[in-house]
């Protein structure tokens, strides 16, 4: 009985350290990370006609879905929407998405190519400031290839 008392005190004094942290380590928690990539599988071409979900990455800070187009039992495109819409072209992009790209082994984004299929997806999620950007790779063999990139 003796030896119950100890290990309480110490869950409580563990649990009131844990419950009593410094307001700015909560705020840096919540944060979304500055620098992701999520990994997906694409499309198989019996998927029928039509616009198909590839794969759904969900969490607190938005959802994001790769989908394909396939058009006579072939898988013609894949693209990614953020929140339910296609992110607009982002244009000009900051250095950050490179290090970024890097990062994550991927090439740093270039040329998109037409058309985005491959035997693996990659989206690469970069937060510079205030504005979100979201790139879609194809895997072609081993070498990766920018589809789109968009400022969500």
């Amino acid at each position: 009985m003796s030896l119950r008392f100890p290990i309480l005190g110490a869950s409580l004094a563990l649990a009131a350290a844990v419950t009593v942290m410094p307001a700015p380590v909560l705020a840096q928690a919540k944060e979304p990370p500055a620098c992701a990539a999520i990994t997906f599988r694409p499309l198989t071409p019996d998927s029928g006609d039509g616009e198909h979900d590839a794969g759904v990455y969900k969490s607190r800070f938005g959802r994001i879905v790769v989908k394909g187009a396939v058009k006579g039992g072939r898988v013609e495109n894949h693209f990614v929407t953020v929140n339910n819409s296609r992110p607009p072209a982002a244009g000009t992009l900051p250095a950050s998405v490179a290090a970024c790209a890097a990062q994550k082994k991927l090439p740093a984004p270039g040329r998109a190519v037409e058309s985005c299929n491959g035997d693996r997806l990659q989206v690469l999620v970069n937060r510079a400031g205030d504005r979100r950007y979201v790139l879609l790779y194809a895997r072609q063999g081993s070498q990766w290839q920018l589809c789109s990139a968009g400022a969500a």
